[in-house]
């Protein structure tokens, strides 16, 4: 008969415990050293570039259907030199700018009155909840018959398509203001106005930037579609131009283009939030 003395046991358990423990890499909810963060940010980047280049180059796939990085470069340098690139990016970021500030300007009043106030809530959620799921490119034809063939009827799909998500994303974040926050406004003195200014607006500022970063995406994609069907420049009238002439590689520099834009917006956005939510940001 043999008999396990308790000390083996112990350290038979704890040598489980640490071979169960999770490496670095798959820590859940912990940080990981700024080496191997860095190091799968870059990978991230390379590893498609890579499999691009090395579908594009080795014939695998037809240049006409696939152009390989160097002809993506060629066709930014030639749409660059030909004044197209920066027109055409101007033309879409403008507006886009312009829906997505007149969305933004309405919804976080409105989904922070929504939130704070089920009187509101109640009157305006089940409209907004029928009209976010109308399709926004399905509004195109009505705003041509109503505002024309101009700049009009593209910012105003941009605010179609943006408003009623920001405001119902802004409502959920004031739904999870903590009550003994609001409960200790009042017993300290203070009024209604003071709630909704110096407490609720503060603690879902963090959220609201969290909300126009998730939503500008949709943005640039409404701009797309309204520029493919009616618009005179913007980098969707040059996708559907090279789409025309089946020039790919024209096609690929645009997607490019909206992808930097885009990111670089989103890193904006997290670097005002970083400076206006210092105490909300790690």
């Amino acid at each position: 008969m043999t008999v396990v003395s308790p000390s083996s046991t112990g350290s038979a358990s704890s040598q489980s415990t640490q071979s169960l423990k999770p490496t670095v890499f798959w820590r859940i909810a912990a940080d990981i050293p700024q080496s191997l963060k860095w190091a799968l940010m870059a990978l991230s980047v390379l590893v498609p570039l890579l499999l691009w280049w090395g579908l594009s180059s080795t014939g695998w796939v037809d240049a006409k259907f696939l152009p390989t990085p160097g002809m993506v470069v060629n066709a930014l340098v030639v749409l660059w030199q030909d004044g197209y690139l920066l027109g055409d990016t101007l033309s879409s970021f403008l507006r886009v700018s312009g829906g997505f500030m007149l969305a933004a300007l309405v919804a976080i009043p409105l989904g922070i009155g929504m939130g704070a106030f089920a009187s509101v809530r109640s009157l305006l959620e089940p409209l907004v909840g029928i009209v976010r799921y109308m399709p926004a490119p399905a509004f195109i034809p009505l705003l041509i018959i109503y505002l024309g063939l101009g700049e009009e009827p593209k910012v105003a799909l941009i605010f179609i398509g943006t408003v009623f998500f920001n405001t119902l994303m802004i409502m959920d974040a004031v739904k999870f203001v903590p009550k003994e926050l609001i409960e200790t406004t009042y017993t300290l003195g203070g009024d209604r106005r003071q709630v909704l200014l110096q407490v609720i607006t503060p603690y879902v500022i963090p959220s609201i930037f969290d909300t126009l970063r998730v939503n500008m995406a949709a943005s640039w994609n409404l701009v797309i579609v309204a520029e493919l069907v009616a618009a005179d420049s913007g980098l969707g009238k040059r996708i559907a131009i090279s789409q025309k002439f089946f020039q790919t590689d024209d096609i690929f520099a645009c997607l490019i283009v909206l992808g930097l834009i885009g990111f670089m917006l989103d890193l904006s956005l997290q670097a005002a939030m970083r400076m206006t939510c210092k105490w909300a940001v790690k």
